[in-house]
């Protein structure tokens, strides 16, 4: 009985579950329930043709397939590479770690439109970077390649952030036991250390996944913005209220959540099958 009266008080920290629960409620339907609901009754009252007809005109399936793809790619990209700088940032100790460190929440504080024009500078044709990838071939401001840089820019810090600590907690012992037993690095990597780590991963793909889908301010200066080319679907649905269509604006702005969700729907089902998969 004691026991159970603790862990009552220890969850109830916080009086009066009514009201908390009723503030939590009216919280998220204040920020995220009645928005998301006035897009959805602002498009009901168009007709289901008018509706197809603005949500898949082929300048808008464009800039779905660019916004989506280059979205999908810089997560994908991060998942890899950002991996990689948080097991670099929590396994070893070198000079200006710290510093590092720091750097990889740059993303976070920098203002985007920043981000953006910064980006620009560098891959230019005439940019320290650009200039020398102009030569080869290689264009990247004011085409999808410069979307993908910036989104992966943008995504870097949701996946190092996500898997940081969970390395961190790791427990080494298994790894040391592995080794132990003849097992290779690279067996002990993809059968002790990875399993733990996929969840984490594939939370911080879907954050970035997120975050990139409707990026706006560090992708219209490096993408140029050019129709069927290098625009993403939040410069569109901004040009639709600039026309002040609305109706055909939050069609867009639908088909894009619709779409988001059932993506991050998908990421989820895989997060909790990979840590079913690695509690067995």
């Amino acid at each position: 009985m004691t026991t159970l009266l603790s862990r009552n008080s220890a969850n109830r920290v916080i009086p009066g579950f009514g009201l908390s629960l009723g503030f939590t409620i009216f919280y998220l339907a204040l920020l995220v329930l009645i928005p998301l609901s006035a897009i959805f009754l602002k498009t009901f009252t168009m007709s289901w043709d008018a509706f197809v007809s603005a949500v898949t005109s082929p300048r808008v399936m464009a800039s779905y397939r660019l916004s989506f793809g280059a979205a999908l790619i810089g997560a994908a990209i991060n998942v890899v590479f950002g991996g990689i700088v948080a097991w670099v940032l929590v396994r070893y100790q070198f000079p200006g770690k710290r510093f590092v460190d720091a750097l990889v929440d740059l993303p976070f504080a920098l203002p985007t439109a920043v981000a953006g024009i910064t980006l620009t500078a560098l891959y230019s044709s005439n940019g320290w970077i650009g200039k020398h990838l102009e030569p080869l071939g290689i264009k990247v401001a004011f085409t999808p390649l410069g979307v993908v840089i910036a989104l992966t820019f943008i995504g870097l810090p949701f996946v190092v952030r996500t898997v940081q600590p969970v390395l961190e907690d790791a427990e080494r012992e298994l790894e040391e036991a592995a080794a132990s037993l003849g097992a290779s690095p690279w067996q002990t990597f993809a059968r002790v250390i990875l399993p733990s780590v996929v969840p984490a991963l594939l939370t911080g793909f879907a954050l970035a996944f997120a975050r990139a889908t409707g990026e706006y301010g560090s992708v219209i200066f490096i993408a140029g913005n050019m129709p069927m080319v290098s625009e993403i679907t939040p410069l569109f649905i901004i040009t639709k209220l600039e026309q002040y269509d609305y109706t055909g604006a939050t069609a867009i702005a639908v088909v894009m959540l619709l779409v988001s969700f059932l993506l991050l729907l998908a990421i989820n089902l895989l997060q909790a099958w990979a840590r079913k998969r690695a509690g067995k």
